[in-house]
């Protein structure tokens, strides 16, 4: 029996406001899988009990609710001002995510698949990829997103932005550029990106 040919795997990145759901939408509209990696690892927190337990053993028992329920802000208190305990639960989460999405990408059935998450450089996933696709915008445009969305101040924003690579340093290492310019996203044209993924090998 023939085997079916494994799709090309895509990462999708970009800095905090770079506006890459909007970009991720366009993939969608023309039937492109899309595994986002952020809201899996929260779904995979709150459902795999290999990953609870690990969470539990590491973080406490204050970790979930009685119910069973992932304690959020527990959970990014303890991370946030104490960056071995941000690699503690990444390297409790992130195998999980890889295996998931191996499993995800093995049921599909297209040319590539889309993994979109913010920090592939920054966790140094490059490898990982048949292409990178790098969503950018200019810095005031994407405060300004970050702001409107959010209860954070420009303070803040500029903040998280700092805290990640810079859109150059990420430029140098990916291979399709996507300046998102514009709500309506006119100056993107999905096709000839989806084009170039298929032809490049």
């Amino acid at each position: 029996m023939k085997s079916e040919k494994i799709p090309k795997i895509v990462g999708i990145t970009g800095g905090i406001g770079s506006g890459k759901t909007s970009v991720i939408k366009k993939f969608e509209e023309i039937g492109v899988p899309i595994y986002i990696a952020d809201e899996r690892a929260k779904q995979l927190m709150q459902s795999s009990q290999v990953i609870k337990n690990k969470i539990i053993d590491t973080f406490g028992e204050d970790a979930y609710t009685n119910q069973g329920v992932l304690n959020r802000s527990y959970l990014t208190n303890k991370v946030f001002v104490d960056s071995d305990k941000l690699k503690a639960l990444n390297a409790i989460v992130h195998p999980e995510v890889r295996k998931d999405f191996s499993k995800w990408v093995s049921e599909q059935h297209s040319a590539y698949v889309l993994y979109e998450s913010a920090l592939i450089f920054e966790h140094q996933q490059e490898g990982s990829f048949d292409t990178i696709i790098l969503v950018t915008a200019p810095l005031e445009q994407r405060i300004n997103r970050v702001m409107k969305r959010s209860q954070m101040s420009r303070e803040e924003v500029i903040q998280r932005i700092n805290k990640q690579l810079s859109d150059e340093e990420k430029a140098k290492k990916s291979d399709i550029i996507v300046e998102n310019l514009d709500k309506m996203l006119n100056n993107i044209n999905i096709i000839e990106i989806n084009n170039k993924i298929i032809s490049n090998n």
